[in-house]
């Protein structure tokens, strides 16, 4: 299977154009973007950094969100975050909820210290998983202006607790005991054991979710070859340190501006209602869109509130 546009799931904007950028995180691993911007400009752009979903790569929702907003008039960076797609790190298919909330700030950097961006209006949007490394990295990168947060994930959350919270300590335990015993079997090895991407040929009884993930990595409409959860996911052992971290700690610190969007019938909801519940302050907002599931907020563009987004990103970087 092949991704429909020469390595990507979308057209790119008639008014819109994209070149490869290079830029390194302060843990000196190099990443991999594609900037978009529009043909027409005057003066210096606002810009948002893009990144998810959680086991995607650039060239699927991250860039189609950046494409869009190139074409409503911003610079947009959407980059594969470390250790997976085009960018480096000497491990492959790990996550780190440390490193890939390093990896916006290193994004904020790079567009920073470009001569047609204005650094004082740079904003991030966070898809998926990345939607909650990009609210940690706005509740300590005050450079951050605003932040759109789509269909969130809290990574550290599911993997400690599982799906709605239904892991004791007991059930995390047997968990952390059989990660660990892949970390010796991995080393002894020397490679890494990969954990399969989204599940193929769909089981009969497979839950809704599941299906919902297969629509989009699986098929022609999702497809990259680069992407972690279109083919073999994520090393195995790359859960154990969402087990023991917080990544929203501090979200309630926020004083910059934080939109969060999700799909009302999505499975994962209720992790930006909970967030939201954590924000403080008048220039914070969840928009839930009626009838749409989780992974509509990917690529829907009938679905997912572009015009939204822009007013919002307008009102704070403009």
């Amino acid at each position: 299977m092949k991704a429909r546009f020469d390595g990507y799931t979308f057209e790119l904007g008639e008014n819109v154009t994209r070149e490869k950028v290079r830029f390194h995180n302060r843990y000196g691993i190099e990443l991999t973007g594609d900037l978009y911007l529009p043909m027409e400009r005057k003066g210096k752009l606002s810009a948002i950094a893009v990144a998810g979903p959680f086991g995607a790569v650039k060239e699927q929702a991250a860039g189609l969100y950046a494409d869009e907003m190139a074409r409503r008039g911003f610079a947009a960076l959407a980059f594969d975050p470390s250790f997976i797609g085009e960018s480096g790190g000497a491990v492959r298919n790990v996550a780190s909820p440390d490193i890939n909330t390093e990896d916006f700030s290193a994004a904020v950097d790079y567009l920073s210290v470009q001569d047609f961006i204005d650094p004082e209006k740079i904003g991030i949007i966070g898809i998926c998983g990345f939607g909650g490394f990009a609210l940690n990295a706005a509740s300590m990168d005050t450079r951050i202006k605003a932040t759109v947060t789509s269909t969130m994930y809290d990574m550290c959350r599911v993997n400690a607790n599982g799906y709605f919270d239904s892991m004791d300590e007991n059930a995390r335990y047997k968990e952390k005991e059989r990660l660990n015993a892949e970390r010796t079997k991995d080393y002894k090895r020397g490679t890494y054991k990969r954990a399969g991407g989204v599940v193929d040929p769909l089981p009969e009884d497979a839950p809704f979710f599941v299906k919902d993930y297969h629509d989009y990595y699986k098929t022609e409409r999702g497809y990259s070859e680069r992407s972690l959860n279109s083919n073999e996911g994520w090393n195995v052992t790359s859960n154990l340190p969402f087990m023991n971290m917080k990544i929203l700690s501090y979200s309630n610190e926020i004083r910059s501006a934080v939109l969060m969007i999700h799909g009302e019938n999505a499975h994962s909801a209720y992790f930006s209602r909970d967030a939201f519940k954590d924000l403080r302050g008048d220039n914070k907002e969840l928009m839930m869109i009626p009838g749409a599931v989780h992974t509509d907020l990917y690529d829907r563009k009938d679905i997912i509130p572009f015009e939204k987004m822009e007013s919002f990103f307008r009102k704070y970087l403009i």
